[in-house]
């Protein structure tokens, strides 16, 4: 494969690659050559029960790009969050901070999608714009002082002017950077499934803080075997998880059952439950010579707050306004100078926003007297202030006007 030394290439075909092809694709020009490789593109899109919280600046992203009419009619609004701190076995779970869940009138600070609709549609937007989705990933690439050469799994090659990680976590590509990582592990794993339930939720997202994580309630649209369905995001012990997904199924729901709760009525498994370990980290450098890392391959972070998404989503309307800023100029996308600008557009806020979760996820996933105590006047404390509570829902939006432009609903 050849292609002209203007081509940018993105390593990996998943929501925030998807995006950021698109973002490009709109920003560029239809003449722009934008890859997408990705073995995972080869084969039939496997069933993906996951279910991500998209924040409203990610949405209006998302309403730019034109892709999210596709998928609104699937999507759950969150209309109010509620925090608990409790111990598993309490009959009583007393809420202790509340958020109204509108930025402004009919504007939710957030909607729960899963993953498969979202990724489905995005693909499809790719392919109906002409971006190329090439079913095989970037295995080498070598930085020139003009171009990038990168080769495919397939054998084929081409210089492009800039090549983005966006592979996950365990990128093969940033370690082929040389580009550094510092993280640990939690100890911890994220274990999370759909649960049907015989009441409606009212579009209330809950989240219990218990002595080994927390249990977050999410709200999906109507459906399942009970009329009702909401994700489970719940944060387990390592050295439990195995034991618990070994248990038969009705056994595994007695356990469920016992951090959900009663209020929405009976409640069964809608979906297969899986776990994955949890950890934290962020790349040394998120550029180097015409080369980027994107969303997960950057940084990880704890689901506490379900920000990881929003934070890859936040790298990708960064990521795009640079470029298509230079290439507006008429500089080089590819060049150090340009791309270091995105990294100071989101390197403070990843490291940030990771700190706070690790912070919480310590403070929370505890059972120590005198900590809890602290914990629950303090979550007393801002459940009594409104314009705190206000400036928390806006965070967790990520509106604002600092935000990339995409964010704010604006074209690129």
């Amino acid at each position: 494969m050849n292609g002209a030394g203007g081509s940018i290439v993105i390593a990996g075909g998943g929501i925030a690659g998807l995006a950021l092809a698109l973002a490009l694709k709109q920003g560029l020009g239809p003449d722009a050559e934008i890859i997408v490789a990705d073995p995972a593109l080869g084969a039939a899109a496997r069933p993906d029960d996951r279910a991500y919280a998209i924040a409203a600046a990610a949405r209006a992203m998302l309403e730019t790009l034109g892709v999210w009419e596709g998928v609104e009619a699937a999507a759950a609004p969150m209309t109010e969050m509620t925090i608990s701190d409790s111990r598993t076995g309490d009959v009583v779970r007393p809420v202790f901070l509340s958020f109204e869940g509108e930025i402004e009138p009919g504007r939710p600070f957030a909607h729960m999608v899963e993953a498969g609709a979202l990724t489905a549609r995005l693909r499809q937007a790719c392919a109906d714009r002409g971006v190329t989705l090439k079913p095989h990933g970037v295995i080498r690439f070598a930085a020139g002082t003009a171009t990038t050469e990168i080769g495919f799994g397939d054998g084929a090659s081409i210089r492009a002017s800039l090549l983005v990680a966006a592979d996950g976590a365990r990128s093969k590509l940033r370690e082929q950077a040389g580009i550094g990582w510092v993280g640990w592990n939690y100890r911890q794993s994220g274990i999370v499934a759909t649960i049907g339930h015989e009441r409606p939720h009212g579009g209330r997202a809950v989240e219990h803080f218990l002595p080994s994580g927390p249990f977050a309630m999410l709200p999906l649209s109507d459906g399942g075997s009970l009329g009702h369905r909401s994700s489970i995001v719940w944060t387990e012990r390592a050295e439990n998880v195995v034991p618990l997904l070994s248990l038969d199924p009705e056994d595994l729901l007695t356990e469920i059952e016992t951090r959900f709760g009663l209020e929405l009525g009976s409640i069964a498994l809608e979906s297969p439950v899986r776990a994955y370990p949890l950890g934290f980290g962020v790349a040394r450098r998120f550029v180097q010579e015409r080369f980027a890392l994107l969303g997960d391959a950057a940084h990880l972070v704890h689901p506490i707050a379900g920000q990881g998404l929003n934070l890859g989503l936040k790298d990708v309307a960064a990521l795009a306004e640079v470029i298509v800023d230079a290439a507006r100029l008429g500089l080089d996308p590819g060049s150090l100078d340009v791309l270091e600008d995105y990294e100071r557009a989101r390197r403070f806020d990843t490291v940030a926003m990771g700190a706070f979760m690790d912070g919480m996820n310590r403070l929370f996933s505890n059972d120590a007297t005198p900590l809890r105590l602290a914990r629950d006047l303090g979550l007393g404390l801002v459940d009594r202030m409104p314009g705190l509570k206000r400036f928390f829902i806006r965070e967790a939006a990520g509106t604002g006007p600092r935000a990339p432009r995409l964010m704010r609903g604006e074209a690129l």
